[in-house]
């Protein structure tokens, strides 16, 4: 149909990410290959066309509308309403394909406090910020949670000095290092979350090559170290289990374990607000996301929970326990959402290392690093937590095209590793401490600063 007049056309990402010709205007002279794909609220391209009645034009003004209506949806949702579902009541049933935004959202938010734990960490028995500093010195002030307590993990066994990353001063690990936090949600966040949240947030190894090398392999019940479980079936990863239940004494920080760290704060805070509606939800990533199930467990285990909902939001983390710590685990109500990359080999191992009883719990959300056009055609970047909220940020279903749905930095992902195509122009490990950690003395010289922390003792 030769028209004389031209209109002008929205084009979403998902259509512009090949060369193709639209009533005659061809999108090479626009469109390289080193072009980003443009993000679902980012400024669009307009394209002037001889022809507003062609197949390809109809699909994507629907594809438009589609996605202006994903955003009004989002909008008008209220989440201090349906935060029950997206905290997982109902098993994500029908959230997750077609990937619901407002879950989408909050899961990120999730995975960022779990980020938090490695972009704080610094090899030390503590983190470098006070607590009550720590997100304003990340600048995630707008997450809207104020830390409470540090959690503090052993380190005098063979096992978690392999689990852990070396450190650039040795004697760092001679005692304990900071393992996470545990955070509330301030009023104003609560209000829009719909209740009162509090996070447990643990850190994780740096690469999965230490899962492989380190991977104990062993099954106890949960009942050998202290947990309230009278099924001696119930059984978890011995290695875990140590690192949770594990105490130095001969350490200022660490005379009680990561889990009395835990339950004791848990306890303080459900107190604190046992007047308002509250949630329970613990985040982690690799090494960190297994001992978020297990802190999980044994919070509802024990009865801190005071029947409040408890979920955990993990990332890319092995399998925990057996099949009695599944079903176990499922009788309590406890619910977890796994967000894994199929091209990670951390999630798939353990169910496959002797002695072949590990069994994975919760509901399973499975990302793919190669459809995300960002990225380095390679798996190099399988394991990387911020690798992993980049997907969830282009997740639309399985069957979806990868579509960033918000305004969620894409150099984010080579924060701590050389993912993006060069094409991006982002420079690899660009999260870096300011002058290394040196601060400058009174007489000019550049140190490493004195940091102590006040360490209170437990009843």
């Amino acid at each position: 149909m030769a028209a004389s007049f031209s209109s002008m056309l929205i084009i979403p990402s998902s259509k512009i990410s090949y060369e193709a010709s639209l009533g005659g205007l061809s999108f090479h002279n626009f469109l390289t290959a080193k072009s980003p794909p443009l993000k679902r609220n980012q400024k669009s391209i307009k394209v002037v066309t001889r022809d507003n009645h062609s197949p390809l034009v109809d699909d994507l003004m629907i594809e438009v509308q589609e996605h202006e209506h994903e955003h009004a949806t989002l909008h008008q949702k209220d989440l201090s309403e349906m935060w029950r579902q997206i905290h997982g009541e109902k098993n994500w049933e029908g959230l997750l394909d077609p990937m619901d935004p407002l879950l989408r959202s909050e899961v990120i938010r999730y995975g960022e406090l779990a980020q938090a734990c490695y972009d704080a960490f610094d090899y030390e028995p503590f983190s470098r910020f006070e607590e009550e500093k720590f997100f304003s010195s990340l600048g995630m002030t707008h997450h809207g949670y104020k830390v409470t307590r540090y959690i503090h993990l052993t380190a005098n066994t063979d096992f978690l000095l392999k689990w852990l990353i070396h450190s650039k001063w040795p004697t760092a690990w001679s005692k304990v290092n900071w393992g996470g936090y545990v955070a509330v949600s301030d009023d104003a966040t609560s209000r829009r979350l719909g209740r009162r949240d509090i996070v447990i947030a643990w850190r994780g190894t740096a690469t999965h090559l230490e899962w492989v090398e380190d991977f104990k392999t062993s099954l106890t019940p949960v009942s050998s170290k202290g947990i309230p479980c009278h099924d001696d079936g119930v059984k978890v990863d011995n290695g875990f289990l140590d690192m949770y239940t594990g105490k130095d004494e001969t350490s200022e920080y660490c005379q009680h374990s990561a889990r009395d760290h835990v339950l004791r704060e848990v306890k303080r805070l459900m107190d604190m607000y046992s007047e308002e509606e509250v949630s329970i939800t613990v985040t982690g990533h690799s090494l960190g996301s297994a001992l978020a199930i297990l802190s999980a467990y044994d919070i509802v285990e024990k009865g801190l929970d005071r029947g409040v909902p408890v979920s955990v939001m993990s990332f890319s983390g092995p399998a925990v326990g057996n099949k009695s710590f599944k079903n176990r685990l499922n009788r309590l109500g406890v619910k977890v959402l796994r967000v894994i990359n199929e091209n990670d080999w951390v999630p798939w191992l353990s169910p496959w290392l002797p002695p072949f009883s590990y069994c994975h719990v919760g509901e399973e959300l499975k990302l793919d690093n190669n459809k995300s056009p960002f990225l380095k055609p390679d798996n190099n970047c399988a394991h990387n937590l911020e690798v992993l909220l980049h997907l969830l940020d282009g997740y639309h279903g399985e069957r979806g095209e990868f579509m960033l749905a918000s305004d969620r930095d894409h150099a984010l992902v080579n924060k701590g590793g050389d993912f993006l195509k060069e094409s991006y122009l982002v420079p690899p490990n660009w999260w870096q401490d300011e002058n290394k950690g040196l601060k400058r003395s009174s007489d000019g010289r550049w140190v490493q600063p004195e940091r102590t922390i006040e360490v209170d003792g437990y009843p």
